[in-house]
């Protein structure tokens, strides 16, 4: 397989860690998303939204949208440890809190909105610093929320408390946590008062599939 994305990319960050929890090889082929290089026609002639990351499959298929890829290596891969364990409802949880930092936290502070602040709409660096902490900074209180709610049902179903975002190993919520929160310290988001988001965040960054998967570790890794 033949992994297209970029090193800071969030989305990209997402695939790499489900990829290396799964023991899955694959090609890592940099698209420089600062250079526009995924608008160019041999990236964006595959994928309609010219976005990273986009993961070719052994039969030259061409997928896109982060959570989407990871559930395919789900189902191609069944032999492996699995995104989204359990039963329905167990998947069910954890597809909902992926996608809270997937769909309500990530679109709104993504590099091109940052650049149509500081471009288009001629805001400044601080401004658009300002709009990144209050946003991510909203989303995650809201993912901490969540967090004990989901705490308090495991605890009234008489199951152990979660050690990452939910139970006891690696799952495609962590896989969307990791990344936000590698973006939050970035833009020096305060993440005091979140104690459940940031308990699973350290247990997922004690994995060997998200110290492999890490921005500093990919080839095209820059300062």
């Amino acid at each position: 397989m033949k992994l297209h994305n970029y090193f800071r990319s969030s989305a990209s960050y997402r695939v790499r860690i489900a990829m290396q929890a799964k023991g899955l090889a694959y090609d890592y082929l940099p698209v420089h998303l600062v250079k526009a290089e995924h608008r160019e026609p041999a990236f964006a002639s595959h994928v309609g939204d010219a976005l990273v990351p986009a993961l070719e499959t052994d039969d030259g298929l061409w997928l896109n949208q982060s959570l989407a890829v990871i559930e395919w290596l789900d189902e191609a891969y069944p032999q492996t440890p699995s995104m989204l364990p359990g039963n329905a409802l167990a998947r069910a949880r954890i597809r909902a809190l992926a996608l809270q930092v997937a769909c309500e936290i990530h679109p709104i502070n993504n590099l091109r909105v940052l650049a149509y602040l500081t471009g288009e709409l001629g805001h400044s660096d601080a401004e658009k610093t300002q709009w990144y902490q209050h946003w991510c900074r909203t989303g995650l209180e809201a993912f901490e929320r969540q967090l004990v709610l989901l705490a308090a049902e495991r605890q009234a179903q008489g199951l152990a408390p979660s050690r990452f975002c939910w139970g006891d190993s690696l799952t495609m919520a962590d896989c969307a946590l990791v990344p936000q929160i590698f973006n939050a310290q970035r833009f020096k988001v305060s993440l005091d008062g979140l104690p459940l988001t940031m308990a699973a965040y350290e247990a997922a960054m004690a994995t060997d599939a998200v110290q492999k998967a890490q921005p500093a570790a990919c080839p095209d890794a820059q300062p």
